[in-house]
Order: C-alpha cells, then sequence, then structure tokens
C-alpha cells in the first residue's frame, strides 16, 4: 500500500476514526485505526457496538489495506510538519512515513482479521439539516439514563412520523423531548433507540450548518453519514417508556418565564449547592414573580426573578441541576412553566410552536427548613 495525503486532512480523519476505536478487546486489531487505500483512503476505527469510517482524498499509488496503531499515528501524524504525509506499507507490514524532513518507521497488522463493520442498505435514507440533528441531540443527551438495569433507557427514542422527527431521552427523574418538522412530508414512520454514546460521537461530528445527513435503520444497526465520515451502530433493544402518558397535560398553573433570566436567578441560588451538600431548591410561584430558596450546611440563598401569571404561592422543591440542564436546553427566549401541585412535575413548553421541546423534572419532597 502507498499513498499521499495533505497532513490536515489526514489529522482529521484520524481524530475521528480513532473515537470508535477498542481501549481494551480481545481482538487486538480493534485496537487500530483500519486503513484501505482503494478509490479513495477509508479509515475506520471499530469496537463491535460503534464504528465509524472517513474517507478522505488521497493519491494512491498501491491499493492495500492494513492497520494503524491508533495512538502512534495520530501522535505522529499531528507531530508532522504541514505539508503531505508520504505513506508506504511494505509486504512485512512495515510502515514507513516521511513528510518534509520528518521520517518514521512503525509496524502495522494485517486487516484479516479486522471484522467487518455493519452493513446497513442506504437505499431509504432520512435526511436533515445537520445543525437541527445537532440541537436535538444535545437538547435531549442530558437526560439519558445511565442506570444499567434498564438498557433501553441509556439511550434516544427517535420517533419518525410522517411530519415530524422527534428525540425523547429519559432517566427516572425527567424527560427531554426535541421535536422537527421537516419542510417535505418524510412518508413513513419507524421507531426505534440509539445508544447515547454512539449519539455523543455523531454529535461531535456534526456541523451547525445546513449540509445534509442521512440515517438509514437497518435491521439491528443504524448509520449516519455526515459529510466524508459514517457512523454505524447498533440500537438498543426493549420498551421504550411511553413518554407521552407521562407528561401531565392540561395543567393548571400556567406562567411564562425569560429563560436566561430564570436561569440566572437559580444559579445564584446554586452556588451553595454541590454534590457534597446536596439540597433541593424551594420554589414558591406566586403572582408575577418566583422565589428561590435554598439552605445548606455553608448558609442561605434566596433570589426572586419575575414571572407572567399567578403560581397561587404553590411550593414545591426541585434538583437544582437537573432544572438547571432542562433551562439551558430550551431554544427558545421565553419559556411556559406548567404546574399542578407540589407533587407533579413542572414541564417546560414553547409559548408558541406547541409541540417542539418538552421538558419535564420531578419534584422533591421538601422538608421543613428546607
Amino acid at each position: 500500500m502507498k499513498f499521499t495525503c495533505e497532513k490536515a486532512i489526514l489529522v482529521s480523519a484520524i481524530s475521528i476514526a480513532s473515537r470508535t476505536v477498542a481501549q481494551k478487546s480481545a481482538i487486538p486489531a480493534l485496537e487500530g485505526i483500519c486503513v484501505k487505500a482503494g478509490m479513495k483512503l477509508h479509515l475506520s476505527g471499530y469496537n463491535l457496538e460503534t464504528g465509524i469510517t472517513v474517507s478522505v482524498p488521497a493519491e494512491i499509488d498501491e491499493t492495500g489495506e492494513c492497520i494503524f496503531p491508533a495512538r502512534l499515528f495520530f501522535d505522529i501524524i499531528r507531530k508532522l510538519p504541514d505539508d503531505m504525509v508520504n505513506i508506504q506499507v511494505d509486504n512485512g507490514f512495515k510502515v514507513s512515513i516521511t513528510c518534509g524532513i520528518s521520517s518514521f518507521t512503525i509496524a502495522a497488522m494485517s486487516a484479516e482479521d479486522y471484522p467487518e463493520l455493519p452493513d446497513v442498505e442506504y437505499e431509504n435514507y432520512i435526511a436533515l439539516p445537520q445543525s437541527q440533528l445537532k440541537a436535538m441531540i444535545s437538547g435531549t443527551i442530558f437526560s439519558v439514563s445511565e442506570n444499567q438495569a434498564r438498557p433501553i433507557h441509556t439511550g434516544c427514542l427517535f420517533e419518525v412520523e410522517d411530519q415530524a422527527i422527534t428525540m425523547v431521552a429519559v432517566d427516572g427523574y425527567r424527560l427531554a423531548m426535541r421535536s422537527y418538522t421537516p419542510e417535505e412530508p418524510i412518508g413513513r414512520t419507524m421507531k426505534f433507540v440509539v445508544p447515547a454514546a454512539a449519539l455523543k460521537e455523531v454529535e461531535k461530528i456534526l456541523s451547525d450548518s445546513d449540509e445534509e445527513v442521512r440515517f438509514t435503520l437497518g435491521s439491528k444497526h443504524i448509520s449516519f453519514a455526515m459529510g466524508d465520515a459514517t457512523l454505524v451502530c447498533r440500537l438498543l433493544e426493549g420498551e421504550f417508556l411511553d413518554w407521552r402518558r407521562v407528561v401531565p397535560s392540561n395543567n393548571p398553573i400556567q406562567l411564562v418565564a425569560n429563560v436566561s433570566e430564570i436561569t440566572a436567578s437559580i444559579e445564584r441560588v446554586s452556588l451553595i449547592i454541590s454534590e457534597k451538600l446536596k439540597s433541593p431548591v424551594r420554589c414558591t410561584f406566586g403572582e408575577n414573580k418566583a422565589d428561590f430558596q435554598t439552605t445548606t450546611a455553608i448558609g442561605t440563598a434566596h433570589d426572586i426573578c419575575k414571572v407572567a401569571g399567578d403560581g397561587q404561592e404553590l411550593q414545591i422543591g426541585f434538583n437544582c441541576r437537573y432544572l438547571l440542564e432542562a433551562l439551558r436546553a430550551v431554544p427558545t427566549e421565553e419559556v411556559t412553566l406548567e404546574l399542578s401541585n407540589s407533587l407533579s412535575p413542572i414541564v417546560m413548553t414553547p409559548c408558541e410552536k406547541k409541540g417542539t421541546y418538552s421538558y419535564m423534572v420531578l419534584p422533591v419532597r421538601l422538608k421543613a427548613g428546607e
């Protein structure tokens, strides 16, 4: 195998492909990056759950395929001068890397033991702007469960309908939902759950542009094609929570708040809360104001934020971090706070365009003095 590639392009490709390289594996080949020189240069990382393949332009003099040590390969290439990188692999898998006045010789491995990445048919893909999928992932993934007792909830649910694509994450204490309405009807329906670990990698690769990302559903896997990179991962199996049934509707108390103002108010109150000094924030929703208080061993904190509407002096407690993470994910300047009583969750929805997002946080029982 022999090829020449621009250093910056190669560094970027190795960086992306190495994200799914296995750290430790019974198959040594999976601890490296599979490099294949054909019509283009393809670099792959795979850990048997998630795989990424990046295709980059290169001048291919001799085709071939082998496995490079991931960390060493990346470190060498990124330290090379900004020039064209020449790589040659002989029949004994000895790798010669030259760039300008720099040269290295390292050992590679045969690609014979490298498993094939799952093949997903690309005919029935669904396309949407990269910026939209990135916003949907970042706006839900923080609510994914880390409890391995319910593996299905360690991923995000995708619901594809004719008029909308909806993503949902739950962890037993909160729920996050984001929805996107495409310009053209999708023409089919599907439902599947993607592991959070894979979605985090997708989010890193996605740009904030309107460039297209295509996802294709297979029988047990899903692929995301983003520019020159394609990620394939195994779907989670099981019964996801019927989230529409658990989100309360027709809440009698509805308040409108400025997102940045109420976030800043709760952030100030949270300054005396830590992992060691956990304490709920006591929220009192009155007429056109929200009163936030908390007490820990450090001391007490109190803040007031203006809201529109009458909260009927409802007192309710929340985990401060959960409340803040939901507010920080709200994509609008104003948000509707829907409440019922001190034992029912708070639901955050848009003031307009209902259904584009929804965040629910369960309350914490308040004790006297908190």
